[in-house]
């Protein structure tokens, strides 16, 4: 670290060096002594001790700056990202009395209430969650802890957690309290990175009120509310030595991390000006939470913890990777205060209250106006006019005054439609109504219809972005560099067509090899995961007939229908099957798809097993899923569960190929490999106990048979009688 650039050297090649410029660049590794009270503070007399950088001096460059701008009415967030062992939660928290950010940012904020006290009313809430395995818990309620909190989105807000405890602080003692509180409740484990290991995300947030009166009266309140993050660490299955359930956690880590980074890639793309980027935001419970800090009203700083150890090389090339992305998004942040709204409803609320006045004749006349002697019947008619005339002035003023704000107010909401509103958007929408087009689907119904692509007379190429530009550029498994092509002909008629035999496209679920006429809401799949909706508004006005709503799960129905599966349950647990099966289809799709991209040669396969296939006397059909290597012809069959863990590997496995990172594994560590030490199960076979219960010695051969009810072989069973 030199200044605000951080120099990477691979340690395979000395003369790789890769340079990243940052806002700091912080080295903490050495250079450090300990004070008697246990403060590390910078050693001068070690080389390194000028630039070691102390507690203090992050929170001088980075915290003040966060409760700046809460002070000032913005939103702020800061959270930390990095490599599992490599420093987060003591930038964020700290130990002892090396303080972290959030505990010395509480302690100013207090500070300064007390200085500033009388000049304005403050209230202050603290709250304290955390994701686990994609599992939003309130630390602060340990009854909210085991079932989790419900996320939900309000049309303003963005996303929240329903229900999470908010709890009003007068001082930092209380929030020093609480955080201790939320800690105990902290999941952490030890791993062979880092002993206290952070198995969870945790969010602190501070709700930060102001209240006061502006110059001319008014009232008016500045909110911000304070977002601190400190990110589980990323963790290669190598380093860390996780197995069983801390593997589960590290693939639950790593897969909502992976989430973080794909929303932090498309904000960085849309920065740029590709506004048509899609923000997967809704692909897990941390992105979720986090959109306002990442692409909306927040300002926010990320901090990216490395470790300079060079088996770590990989990992630190990725954080620095991955911060270097985050640097390039831009946030619209503005000041959470606007009394306007609040003075014209006072306004109208007082015109309302004179109308109703004059109209029902109950004038509230000021009687300290009127002399003390006795006033006569004309007089009071002459000044119960006089007030009715001032009313009335009163009132037009008032509409006066609402116009010259609602003026001022619809001019800031133009400016701001100015500046987040592309205007390529609103002729797309415009020629959406009379134009061929396309438009998404996605599980998330909010997110279906987001995305929209009109297609021009002549043809229009579909494929992905990594041979020449195409017009439509779709990303994921199977969708090949030249997928496909959509011509619209002089006529208005539309047709679509595969490149070649290796692209898959599906039309209303079939697939198809050659060109094909489109139909007005007819369903487009493109390779394994990306779903539209063809629309053609003129065939769509000429049929005059009421075409239905396509949804996600319409679609998923559809293909799973031509692929034979019967889709007319209604209730009962053939119902609830098909709702599993409506999710795993997709899934083994998309696994089939990473599969064949990285050459993996191996190929999944959905199954329904009978439990008595399972050895069970009771129970419901489940759904497995058959692991085929198409190398060695070995079969492996895993529960649905167990595959959807192992798809969020791939998905994991495939971003980092598609990002160009280091992506292979060791056999023991691939999503796609079972070992040949995993026990099977390759049958079953029943034995009837009954004869025993008569006396009689049961002695017989039974058939073993597997999945498919096949006999794979036979089993002697010999129980004699015991008097």
């Amino acid at each position: 670290m030199k200044d605000n650039v951080t120099l990477l050297t691979n340690p395979e090649d000395p003369e790789d060096v890769k340079t990243f410029a940052y806002d700091h660049s912080y080295w903490s590794f050495d250079g450090s002594k300990e004070e008697s009270s246990g403060y590390f503070a910078p050693d001068l007399s070690h080389p390194n001790g000028k630039k070691f950088a102390d507690q203090k001096l992050v929170y001088e460059d980075l915290g003040k700056d966060v409760l700046k701008n809460a002070w000032e009415g913005y939103n702020a967030t800061l959270f930390a990202y990095g490599q599992t062992g490599s420093g987060k939660s003591w930038s964020v928290i700290g130990y002892g009395v090396n303080k972290g950010i959030v505990p010395m940012l509480c302690e100013e904020l207090f500070k300064t209430i007390q200085e500033n006290k009388g000049q304005a009313q403050y209230e202050v809430r603290f709250s304290m969650l955390e994701i686990y395995n994609e599992v939003v818990r309130d630390l602060l309620n340990p009854t909210k802890t085991k079932s989790g909190l419900k996320i939900r989105q309000h049309p303003k807000k963005g996303f929240y957690a329903e229900g999470l405890k908010n709890v009003p602080v007068n001082n930092y003692e209380e929030i020093e309290a609480r955080m201790n509180e939320g800690t105990i409740n902290r999941t952490i484990a030890s791993t062979n990175m880092n002993a206290t290991s952070s198995r969870a995300h945790t969010i602190v947030g501070i709700e930060f009120v102001q209240k006061s009166k502006n110059a001319v009266g008014q009232e008016t309140a500045k909110k911000a509310i304070i977002n601190l993050v400190d990110l589980a660490g990323s963790e290669r299955v190598e380093s860390t030595g996780a197995t069983g359930e801390r593997l589960k956690e590290g693939a639950g880590i790593n897969q909502s991390l992976s989430c973080l980074g794909n929303c932090i890639h498309a904000l960085a793309e849309k920065s740029q000006g590709r506004q048509q980027t899609r923000v997967p935001f809704r692909d897990s419970a941390l992105t979720k939470l986090l959109m306002n800090a990442l692409g909306g009203n927040s300002r926010t700083v990320m901090i990216a913890a490395v470790s300079p150890a060079d088996i770590n090389y990989d990992e630190t090339l990725s954080t620095l990777r991955y911060a270097d992305r985050a640097k390039q998004i831009k946030t619209n942040a503005v000041v959470n205060e606007d009394p306007t709204e609040k003075l014209i409803r006072e306004l109208r609320e007082e015109n309302e209250r004179l109308k109703k006045g004059l109209s029902s004749g109950n004038v509230d006349m000021d009687m300290d106006m009127v002399d003390d002697g006795d006033i006569d019947q004309k007089d009071m008619e002459k000044l119960r006019k006089q007030w009715e005339e001032e009313m009335k002035a009163r009132m037009l003023e008032n509409d006066r005054e609402m116009v010259l704000m609602k003026q001022s107010y619809e001019d800031k909401l133009r400016q701001s439609k100015k500046e987040v509103v592309d205007p390529s958007l609103k002729r797309k929408e415009e020629d959406k109504q009379t134009k061929p087009h396309l438009y998404n689907l996605n599980v998330d119904p909010m997110l279906s219809g987001r995305i929209l692509h009109i297609l021009k007379p002549g043809v229009t190429t579909i494929g992905n972005n990594k041979g020449e530009e195409s017009d439509i550029t779709m990303l994921g498994p199977s969708i090949q560099r030249e997928h496909a092509s959509i011509s619209v002909a002089k006529d208005k008629k539309v047709n679509i067509k595969p490149n070649n035999t290796d692209c898959r496209v599906l039309v209303n679920g079939s697939a198809i090899q050659g060109e094909t006429t489109l139909c007005h809401n007819d369903r487009l799949v493109f390779g394994s995961t990306q779903i539209w909706v063809f629309q053609h508004p003129a065939e769509r006005d000429k049929a005059k007939i009421k075409y239905p709503q396509i949804t996600y799960d319409f679609a998923q129905e559809e293909i799973a229908s031509k692929s034979g599966i019967n889709m007319s349950a209604s209730g009962g647990d053939l119902a609830l099957l098909q709702e599993e099966l409506l999710e795993v289809m997709p899934a083994v799709e998309e696994a089939n798809s990473i599969s064949e991209e990285l050459d993996k040669r191996v190929k999944f396969e959905i199954m329904l097993v009978s439990p008595q296939m399972l050895g069970k006397t009771t129970g419901k059909t489940e759904i497995h899923v058959r692991m085929r290597n198409l190398e060695n012809s070995t079969e492996f069959v895993w529960p649905k569960q167990k595959f959807l863990n192992r798809l969020y590997m791939m998905k994991e496995m495939y971003n980092n190929f598609e990002d160009e990172d280091d992506w292979d594994v060791p056999d023991e560590e691939d999503p796609f490999q079972e070992s040949l030490d995993t026990e099977v199960h390759i049958g079953t076979a029943q034995v009837i106990l009954q004869p025993l219960a008569y006396n009689v010695e049961l002695k017989e051969q039974l058939e073993i048979n597997n999945y498919k009810g096949a006999v794979v072989g036979v089993m002697n069973v010999s129980v004699p009688f015991l008097l």
